[in-house]
């Protein structure tokens, strides 16, 4: 059974959030697909882990870099599992996630009711999966 994660980014933005997700994320063994709305937004987001931390550094790649099953983490605006990725995370609406062992959905700007309708909507998420709820 797949897992939904939500993350309510109250206190700090997508750039600031999702690095702590993905050092989570890898150090429990996952590969994971970032999928943004637009490459223009993948592009934002790959600058944005260059330079999250001085002392930091995630390995990720984007189509520009090349070579995505040397990459754990994969930032794309495709429906595409190129790296192998048990992960999704999602900047966007999901298009496609039946390869994916665990979601995390971002709620960025969507407000209390967007997201209890995000949640809740029938068919948004497969019923297969199970969703629970938490703050960064």
């Amino acid at each position: 059974m797949a897992e939904i994660g939500f993350y309510h980014l109250l206190s700090m933005s997508l750039e600031r959030a999702l690095p702590k997700l993905l050092e989570r994320a890898c150090a429990h063994g996952h590969r994971v697909v970032v999928r943004a709305a637009s490459a223009e937004r993948v592009e934002h987001l790959n600058a944005a882990l260059w330079t999250y931390e001085e002392a930091a550094f995630l390995a990720h790649g984007s189509a520009r870099d090349g070579n995505p099953a040397m990459q754990p983490i994969w930032l794309t605006h495709l429906a595409e599992n190129p790296n192998g990725a048990s992960m999704i995370v999602l900047a966007t609406r999901p298009r496609s996630r039946a390869q994916f062992d665990l979601l995390a959905a971002d709620g960025v700007g969507l407000g209390a009711k967007g997201l209890k309708r995000r949640r809740f909507t029938p068919g948004f998420y497969p019923r297969v999966c199970r969703p629970s709820q938490r703050s960064l």
